[in-house]
């Protein structure tokens, strides 16, 4: 059973920088995409960013402010969140989808950004 587990969440101020780590076991699994979603109080998750071998995307909110990086070696997808707003606010959850489209969530990480 693939199980992915975050870390890396917690308070800061507007302004600061976080980064969420993101891993998978077993380390037989070998995710096809990588993905981060939030989910902010009242309103819907929502795709924070993406990366395939191929290419990246990024919600326009956190364009030039968050990055999106992985180790397929260690099985781990990484979240570096720059210049944190209070509208970053949320909980946020990474995903894998294996190459046969399974998905899979991680517990999610909670990320409060004070003004």
């Amino acid at each position: 059973q693939v199980q992915l587990v975050e870390s890396g969440g917690g308070l800061v101020q507007a302004g600061g920088s976080l980064r969420l780590s993101c891993v998978a076991s077993p380390n037989t699994f070998r995710p096809k995409n990588m993905e981060w979603y939030r989910q902010a109080p009242g309103k819907q998750r929502e795709l924070v960013a993406f990366s395939s071998d191929t290419s990246t995307y990024y919600a326009d909110s956190v364009k030039g402010r968050f990055t999106i990086s992985r180790d397929n070696a260690k099985n781990t997808v990484y979240l570096q969140m720059n210049s944190l707003k209070p509208d970053d606010t949320a909980v946020y959850y990474c995903n894998m989808r294996s190459w046969s489209h399974d998905d899979f969530w991680g517990q999610g990480a909670q990320v409060t950004v004070s003004s």
